[in-house]
């Protein structure tokens, strides 16, 4: 079993930056997959960006890709993302979320645990 919660979101202006935390309990969460998703108000949950367990692969939706950047701490058992050049289409929840496994999935429904998610907010 395995336990995300997620940190770090805010509120911030267009061009400004963040880093999310997304912090596990459970000792295996070193080998699990993890991922960022993200839901904007009125539309469906969007994949973000992945990592594998090592943290040597990463994989990143177009709209992220060069300005947003996933990397892991396994020895603190924590993922990051850090949100460079923000938009103001980045305004979502943001969600961690973990799976077992290898394949740097994008779909949703492929992973097991998910945090309760952080609010992302840029202002133009």
């Amino acid at each position: 079993q395995v336990q995300l919660v997620e940190s770090g979101g805010g509120l911030v202006q267009t061009g400004g930056s963040l880093r999310l935390s997304c912090a596990a309990s459970g000792r295996t969460f070193r080998s699990y997959v993890t991922g960022w998703f993200r839901q904007a108000p009125g539309k469906e949950r969007e994949f973000v960006a992945v990592i594998n367990w090592s943290g040597s692969s990463t994989y990143y939706a177009d709209s992220v890709k060069g300005r947003f950047t996933i990397s892991r701490d396994n020895a603190k058992n924590t993922v990051y993302l850090r949100m460079n050049s923000l938009k103001p289409e980045d305004t979502a929840v943001y969600y961690c979320a973990a799976r077992e496994g290898w394949n740097l999935s994008p779909r949703e429904l492929e992973y097991d645990y998910w945090g309760q998610g952080t609010q992302v907010t840029v202002s133009s």
